[in-house]
């Protein structure tokens, strides 16, 4: 049996830590408010990682460096107009970073200890991705046609 390529949208999300801290996003556009790491789309032949170091770079004015990727996410996307599509969002995580902290048109940024964060109401699957964020045995989060139960791996 042949299978077809499916068609895909790559993402990122960072968590960039300062000792017990995390930066957080409070994003405002509709498809996913709340609070969540910063990241967004990897453009047309833009490699992950530069994706991701520019995505910091325009929503939090920070230059992130030595990004470790630690994960991923993917979902099938059924809500976009055509072809339903996959989406796979990477996960990376840095303590190394300079420049000055600014809030862009996403939402505002601010630093928010680890520990609080749990008990803040989190944007979208956060929640889920935590888990491969903070233990390292994990790799993925999978969610298949059913978008409320996640497989962790």
């Amino acid at each position: 049996m042949k299978h077809e390529p499916e068609p895909a949208l790559f993402l990122n999300l960072v968590m960039i830590t300062k000792g017990d801290q995390v930066l957080v996003e409070n994003r405002v556009k509709k498809d996913w408010p709340g609070l969540t790491f910063p990241g967004g789309h990897v453009e047309a032949h833009e490699p992950f990682y530069d994706a991701a170091v520019r995505e910091m770079r325009e929503e939090t004015g920070l230059v992130v460096r030595d990004l470790k990727l630690v994960g991923l996410c993917q979902y099938p996307d059924h809500t976009a107009a055509g072809a339903p599509f996959r989406r796979v969002i990477y996960f990376y995580r840095t303590d190394q970073f300079s420049g000055t902290l600014k809030s862009s048109r996403e939402g505002a940024v601010t630093w928010l200890d680890q520990a609080e964060l749990k008990r803040r109401p989190l944007a979208g699957s956060l929640a889920d991705f935590l888990h491969v964020f903070e233990r390292p045995e994990l790799s993925e989060v999978v969610y298949m046609d059913d978008a409320s139960a996640a497989l962790f791996r």
